[in-house]
């Protein structure tokens, strides 16, 4: 699974409508050009490449009276909207994700029912203790990593990381079933989206050709 897909239409879903550059901000906003591929040629080519496949639809908005070329807003449809549930849901679950993936399925969590995110949370600890279950049966961690020389290392990582992302996976879901936060069906969630004439204090700063689109 690649998120740039989740992150772009996570984006697009909360403004409701918006355009390229209202996008890749809030993205930045979110930090997300440090721990995942969303970068500006991606984001761009993203937000086309679903419009073609039907999860965005496209409006041609007019140019500005103060001249520039006309800019393309993009809205959810609801292929998107079941796109981007079943990618979240599956990101929330699956423990092989990388950790660009894991992160956006987290700051998507709360569009979802609070009792669903606790269930596929739940899920997620399950597949992990299913996972180390199978690793152990040849690599005992409480061994060592002696035994199979240098290379026991890789699993002995592969197992504290296992066991690290179970224990915060757990916490979670203790501070979601203690209260924490607002899912949907609730109220008004916290959203991290950034006013169009706001300043995003994490901007980059580079500019694309694809901004003003």
């Amino acid at each position: 699974m690649s998120a740039i897909r989740l992150l772009v239409l996570g984006a697009v879903r909360q403004h409701g409508r918006a355009h390229g550059y209202q996008v890749r901000n809030d993205l930045e906003f979110w930090g997300a050009h440090e721990w995942s591929n969303a970068k500006p040629g991606s984001i761009y080519h993203a937000l086309k490449q679903m419009a073609k496949q039907g999860l965005l639809h496209a409006h041609e908005i007019a140019p500005s009276t103060a001249g520039g070329p006309p800019r393309t807003e993009y809205e959810i449809t609801a292929a998107g909207d079941e796109a981007y549930f079943a990618l979240l849901r599956e990101a929330l679950v699956a423990y092989d994700q990388k950790m660009d993936v894991k992160s956006a399925a987290i700051g998507f969590v709360v569009d979802l029912p609070r009792q669903e995110a606790v269930a596929l949370l739940e899920e997620r600890v399950r597949r992990i203790e299913e996972w180390r279950a199978a690793v152990t049966e040849h690599y005992v961690p409480e061994g060592g990593p002696e035994p199979l020389g240098h290379i026991g290392e890789i699993m002995n990582l592969w197992v504290y990381t296992a066991d690290a992302e179970a224990e915060w996976t757990r916490g979670l879901i203790g501070r979601i079933e203690a209260g924490s936060y607002t899912f949907a069906g609730e109220g008004e969630p916290f959203v991290g989206i950034l006013a169009e004439d706001q300043e995003n204090p994490y901007a980059t700063g580079e500019r694309h050709p694809g901004d003003e689109r």
